[in-house]
């Protein structure tokens, strides 16, 4: 969906270190990595991550969805209703939550040899993107190792234009529209973390870089409403742009809003919209790891609730224009039925 307005973005370049105040976030900064991480020889050395680490919590919780997702991964396939697109060189898929994308290329080739004579070579198959465990939606898998090739190329050079959807629970916002722009990378843990976009480049812990990365947000409803009565009309219109040079000056209130958005990621980073999410104040329900609530009006999650809504590129074969849309969720369905009504 197209930014309403066109509008030179604000840009706002975060100067000043506030703290997070959740408890996770807290609890963290005494944490054996926050300190290690802010001692003066870690300092000299390595890029400081911006986002706080894992909570305590997440990691149980982590590790029984991932048993969950294994065992419901092994028994997973595909039905031709889960089909989105298909020619002789791509096949699109509708992905569950908490399912493995490896489940996902497996079950792909077994539909793909029920359905046609010949058999189709699994070491052909590739996945063109990979979906988080508990991320829905589309997922585009190539037949051959040429078509994956140019669709990896388009990936790499940022012509595949995506949408997510994300139901998110934490402040609400005070913009419609919103860029951020940061470092991405592994901190000396091995947990991705925020970092500074002037850290792009940088060497990390384990000899990986800093890289960067880019989303867009449209706000869709905050607790159910589309409207934004407090914004003025060039906070309406506008999209700001933050550039991430400091920790997230946003707190996390007590009393916290559910936040539907649609997500734009202009690069494909790991857990890129999840990151971005968390330093904006509004985590993704369900996302233990990124400081989301997994408890909400008395209802548990065991995954996130992030879909990939769309894919839309340039066919690598034929040139034409390819939109894949996959179903929505019951969340997002009932997000966006409370919406229109």
């Amino acid at each position: 969906m197209p930014f309403v307005g066109c509008h030179r973005p604000l840009l706002f370049r975060i100067s000043k270190p506030v703290e997070f105040l959740s408890m996770a976030a807290e609890a963290h900064m005494k944490s054996p990595e926050t300190q290690l991480e802010n001692t003066p020889e870690t300092l000299q050395n390595y890029p400081v991550p911006l986002s706080p680490p894992p909570p305590l919590i997440s990691k149980n919780l982590e590790l029984s969805r991932a048993l969950t997702a294994s065992s419901k991964s092994a028994l997973f396939s595909l039905s031709r209703e889960d089909v989105l697109f298909e020619d002789e060189w791509l096949i699109a898929v509708n992905k569950p939550q908490g399912i493995y994308c490896e489940s996902i290329l497996s079950s792909v080739h077994n539909l793909l040899n029920a359905d046609q004579g010949e058999q189709v070579k699994l070491q052909e198959l590739h996945l063109s993107n990979r979906l988080d465990r508990d991320t829905s939606g589309v997922t585009v898998i190539t037949k051959s190792h040429k078509v994956a090739a140019k669709l990896v190329k388009a990936f790499t050079d940022h012509t595949v234009k995506k949408t997510y959807l994300a139901f998110c629970i934490g402040t609400a916002p005070k913009w419609e529209n919103i860029i951020i722009r940061s470092g991405h990378g592994r901190s000396r843990h091995g947990a991705w973390r925020v970092y500074a976009f002037s850290d792009v480049g940088r060497v990390l812990p384990g000899g990986s870089f800093v890289r960067d990365m880019e989303t867009s947000f449209e706000v869709l409803s905050v607790n159910g409403k589309g409207c934004f009565p407090g914004l003025s009309g060039s906070e309406r219109h506008g999209e700001k742009l933050i550039v991430v040079e400091e920790k997230s000056e946003i707190t996390c209130d007590t009393d916290k809003a559910e936040v539907l958005v649609r997500a734009h990621p202009r690069s494909g980073r790991t857990h890129q919209i999840r990151l971005h999410c968390q330093y904006l104040g509004i985590p993704i329900r369900g996302d233990v790891k990124y400081e989301g609530v997994c408890e909400w009006k008395d209802t548990t999650y065991e995954g996130h609730e992030l879909h990939a809504e769309s894919l839309s590129f340039e066919h690598p074969i034929t040139g034409q224009s390819v939109l894949i849309q996959a179903p929505l969720p019951l969340w997002a369905s009932k997000a966006l039925a409370q919406l229109s009504s």
